[in-house]
């Protein structure tokens, strides 16, 4: 107990540190050993723990919460967690043996990293329905699916020019670990063990590991689970409130690939939320339209548990965020139903390749949902457009949607046509003669009309009309006009030069 030994000479003064939470609740003696020496070495996290849900109600006290105010979805929690907040101890010394990056410290092991497996004994449908989510994959359907290796390689990749030739070398492991990865998630491994220097101890040794730090959605742990809850529920104060903003989800969902965010911000639902957010009660649950909101957030439309002003259910709760999504408006290369299972490395189209469109836009259907699940989760997302909107508006609104997701298929369509004659006539090298379909710059020109452009124009009427994003502003103009420079390269190709086709 050495550190704690240390602190003793610092005075009494240190000795009521957690009283803020333990005033209300007990703190257990490990958690208390950790706040003594972490509010000296580490503030920032120990106010933010106080500040936070975990630090005031005990799971014993949240179990006796039922109905829709659920706090613990578990039908039963460990019986030594029971009695106690929930504190570092309670999450950094929960199944050790479990993790990898267990070490000893101050008399308890430890991990550093904090995994779904640790929030399950409380959370176990949360977790549960996380795992079941794309975005709980999405380390492993990115690097392990070789069309996405092959656009990651050619936007994070060193680049140079040789013997008159652009040449891409493989991105190193911190250039991506700060780019896709930083959203998709890395692998962690622990990779031996360093000794750092301590103001309070001395010098102490800790796990180095690789891939950290990181939180992303499909982070793959060192206790073998998926996922971050912390990528939305930022840790240490794991607030619902954060969740519920769009700011998290903004992290990640930005654009111009995923433009969300600015599609949001720019439609009348983002610029209600600017003006009377402050108004709103982030904090109930369940969540009631029109009471404590009045203008859907992501989380309202994809996550949240939904009550009208009568207490009627209008949305359960999910941590799968495509339970009210039929389709999938972004990915390679068309809109498509969503896929069945998570892992979407398994994906074949009917060319072998790990995507859920053919080429030629038909869908991977054995891979992907059917009609009638399509049509469920269409009602369910319904459901809380209905909160606000009358049957009219909401039926034209989503006739409006699907007609977009036909018509930016159908310009996709005619851009790869023309890339696939690009193709076949020589002027690039294609799949099928053993090359990136994302290397040359007219293959990345297609790229932009799927990538960028339809994807913008498809959020645009997604969210109710996001401004000038569905026209000018990365929308229907600029997809037309690289729809037509395609054409017009392959045209004036020919002009040029004769076929290099075999």
């Amino acid at each position: 107990m050495k550190i704690i030994c240390a602190l003793a000479v610092v005075g009494s003064v240190f000795l009521h540190l957690g009283s803020i939470a333990a005033a209300e609740v007990k703190v257990s003696e490990a958690t208390q050993a950790c706040i003594e020496c972490h509010r000296v070495v580490h503030p920032g996290i120990v106010e933010s723990w106080q500040r936070s849900r975990h630090s005031r109600m005990t799971p014993a006290a949240a179990m006796a919460v039922k109905g829709l105010g659920l706090k613990v979805s578990s039908p039963s929690v460990p019986e030594e967690l029971q009695g106690a907040a929930v504190g570092c101890a309670e999450c950094h010394t929960l199944r050790p043996k479990e993790h990898a990056d267990t070490f000893e410290h101050n008399g308890y092991d430890i991990h550093i990293v904090v995994s779904p497996g640790d929030c399950r004994p409380c959370h176990a449908q949360e977790a549960e329905q996380y795992s079941k989510n794309i975005m709980s994959h999405a380390y492993k359907n990115l690097a392990g699916n070789k069309v996405y290796n092959d656009l990651e390689h050619t936007i994070l990749g060193g680049i140079q020019r040789k013997g008159g030739k652009i040449a891409i070398q493989p991105a190193l492991p911190a250039t991506q670990a700060e780019a896709c990865y930083y959203c998709h998630g890395t692998k962690l491994a622990v990779a031996g063990k360093e000794t750092r220097h301590t103001e309070l101890a001395g010098e102490l040794e800790f796990p180095k590991i690789e891939g950290w730090p990181n939180q992303g959605v499909g982070r793959v742990n060192l206790d073998g689970t998926l996922g971050s809850c912390a990528a939305c529920h930022t840790r240490h104060q794991f607030s619902i409130e954060m969740a519920r903003k769009p700011y998290t989800c903004k992290e990640c969902h930005v654009g111009p690939d995923v433009p969300v965010n600015k599609v949001y911000e720019a439609s009348k639902h983002g610029n209600i939320f600017s003006t009377h957010n402050k108004d709103w009660e982030f904090k109930a649950v369940p969540w009631t339209i029109g009471k404590d909101f009045t203008a859907p957030t992501c989380a309202a439309c994809h996550v949240s548990l939904v009550v009208n002003t009568e207490g009627d259910v209008v949305a359960r709760r999910s941590h799968q965020m495509n339970d009210r999504l039929p389709w999938r408006m972004f990915g390679l290369v068309y809109a498509h139903p969503h896929p069945r299972e998570p892992d979407t490395t398994i994906i074949r189209n009917k060319a072998g390749q790990p995507l859920p469109t053919d080429f030629d836009g038909g869908f991977a259907t054995k891979y992907l949902i059917d009609p009638a699940e399509m049509d469920r989760r269409r009602q369910a997302l319904q459901a809380v457009c209905l909160g606000c909107h009358g049957t009219s508006w909401v039926n034209g609104q989503w006739a409006r949607f699907e007609n977009t997701l036909r018509e930016t298929n159908a310009k996709t369509l005619t851009a790869t046509q023309t890339l696939m004659g690009i193709w076949a006539a020589g002027y690039a090298t294609g799949p099928a003669k053993g090359g990136s379909p994302f290397d040359e710059a007219v293959e990345r020109r297609w790229a932009d009309t799927w990538l960028i452009y339809a994807n913008t124009i498809r959020f645009a009427s997604a969210m109710g009309c996001g401004g000038d994003y569905g026209v000018f502003a990365n929308g229907r103009y600029e997809l037309n006009k690289a729809v037509m420079d395609l054409h017009d390269w392959l045209e004036l190709r020919k002009q040029m030069q004769p076929s290099k086709k075999p």
